[in-house]
């Protein structure tokens, strides 16, 4: 017997779960990919794109994951022989710095660890130690998805200003956009990629790059761009055709202009913002009223320092995997593995999962999460102590009380 039979939840930190008015906008017949409609609804969609990033540059649309997006913006700004600067707070900048090798790029890596956020004052000192200005570009991911780290950006601009270093400021924003505050022309921000599966509601497949006229101005130096990567044809084409350098991801688009619409014009984007830190903030009251030692605990241990998109957990290995396992397998519920966080094939990376809440999640989805945990870490003997659920509510409730002097709805009236 399996209590799992039913609708499954995926609670990965990305793909997120799609709304199905997405998946209806998707089942479409083809459209034509040179003139009309679909040309039109794709304009429509960047002034959408342009108020997500809080920014008045501009943004190029690829057809490609995160990873796409990451060599996209490399290869626009970067000349072979450019020193780089990665700020790890975790997996993703790591990666990101890798893909700058092939371009020919010196790339340099500041690692702050799995379990903390970057460290402005430590950047700032690199920063005025290169009194050349060798380094041409500064990487880092606001959230890193593997340890769930939710970094200072406008710190990290403050930063950069105070050792009065000229170099590109480039950041990861694909684990939380539209989860996560970010504002790109406030913060001092010259390029920033994301893509669709994650707050945006829709398949993978299409990466997102944001730049500024400062990053334009680096594109003119810039020898590692390739005809499919210019972001040039991406934002100023003659024909809608070499939009997207070809035939263009029509029904990807038709899911993303229905993603944004019910993101930007009918929540509103401060609204989505909020109802991501209510629900984050209900998880990580779960797990703090079940804590014990040998138990699971919070990686991030400042919840200023957390993501509203994703929670990075520890436990005593294997227990983490076998949650995971009970969750999946009992319970209709999948969790997220744990990336980076222990060496490759060592024991203790059984011991780390992640929570997924990003995009299209609600109440009582998440409060179906944690009642499923809490049964799971009954059924295979994970320490803890009871209450998790009730702390959950708690704050929902907190969140959404209405005020004592409110009138009560007429349905509600004795």
């Amino acid at each position: 017997m399996s209590l799992a039979n039913g609708r499954s939840y995926l609670a990965i930190p990305g793909p997120s779960v799609m709304p199905d008015r997405v998946l209806r906008a998707m089942h479409a017949p083809a459209p034509n990919i040179y003139e009309g409609a679909l040309p039109d609804m794709v304009a429509s969609m960047i002034p959408d794109l342009r108020a997500l990033a809080r920014t008045q540059g501009d943004v190029a649309i690829y057809i490609a994951n995160g990873h796409g997006a990451w060599e996209a913006a490399l290869s626009n700004v970067l000349a072979r022989g450019d020193r780089v600067l990665v700020l790890a707070s975790g997996h993703f900048a790591k990666g990101w710095g890798r893909m700058a090798e092939p371009f020919g790029a010196q790339v340099e890596v500041m690692d702050f660890g799995v379990r903390a956020a970057i460290d402005p004052d430590r950047v700032a000192q690199r920063l005025r130690d290169d009194t050349g200005h060798e380094i041409r570009a500064i990487l880092c991911v606001q959230v890193d998805t593997a340890t769930g780290v939710r970094n200072d950006i406008a710190g990290l601009r403050q930063a950069i200003d105070a050792a009065g270093h000229p170099a590109l400021f480039m950041v990861d924003c694909i684990a939380c956009l539209a989860c996560d505050d970010f504002q790109m022309d406030a913060w001092g921000v010259d390029v920033m990629v994301a893509a669709s599966q994650k707050g945006l509601m829709t398949p993978p497949g299409l990466g997102f790059v944001w730049f500024n006229e400062k990053a334009a101005a680096a594109r003119a130096r810039a020898n590692c761009v390739t005809g499919y990567w210019d972001w040039v044809p991406r934002t100023d084409p003659d024909v809608f055709y070499q939009y997207f350098c070809g035939t263009a991801p029509t029904h990807h688009l038709l899911g993303l202009r229905e993603a944004l619409t019910m993101l930007m014009a009918e929540e509103g984007l401060d609204a989505a913002l909020a109802r991501h830190g209510v629900l984050a903030r209900a998880l990580w009251a779960a797990f703090d009223a079940w804590h014990l030692p040998g138990g699971v605990s919070i990686n991030i241990a400042d919840p200023v320092r957390r993501s509203h998109a994703v929670t990075a957990l520890r436990c005593t290995a294997p227990q983490g995997a076998e949650l995971r396992t009970w969750m999946e397998q009992e319970a209709g519920v999948t969790l997220g593995i744990g990336l980076g966080m222990a060496p490759p094939g060592s024991p203790e990376g059984k011991g780390f999962f992640r929570v997924g809440h990003m995009g299209h999640v609600n109440a009582h989805m998440m409060l179906g999460v944690v009642a499923a945990l809490e049964a799971g870490m009954q059924a295979v003997g994970i320490p803890h102590r009871p209450g998790g659920s009730v702390a959950a509510s708690g704050v929902i409730a907190a969140a959404t009380r209405r005020a004592a002097d409110a009138p009560l709805p007429r349905a509600c009236r004795v």
